[in-house]
């Protein structure tokens, strides 16, 4: 490619740079949330606590507001 063909491509580089810095802010905001609203593994494990007996409702209460 030379003068005007090589020229007409140019646009695609920075295109393809702000694309992907958009996929990975994204990825970076929705990641740390979990998927499909899943909750936490901790919060998942302290809300099986009382079932299990292992803590009381008022124990978990407690602890669920510290998360």
């Amino acid at each position: 490619m030379t003068g005007t063909a090589a020229m007409s491509w140019f646009w695609i580089w920075p295109t393809l740079v702000v694309i992907g810095l958009a996929l990975l802010s994204y990825l970076a905001y929705r990641l740390p949330r979990g998927r499909g609203g899943e909750r936490p593994a901790a919060r998942r494990i302290l809300d099986d606590r009382p079932a299990r007996g292992e803590i009381d409702v008022a124990e978990h209460r407690r602890r669920a507001e510290l998360l």
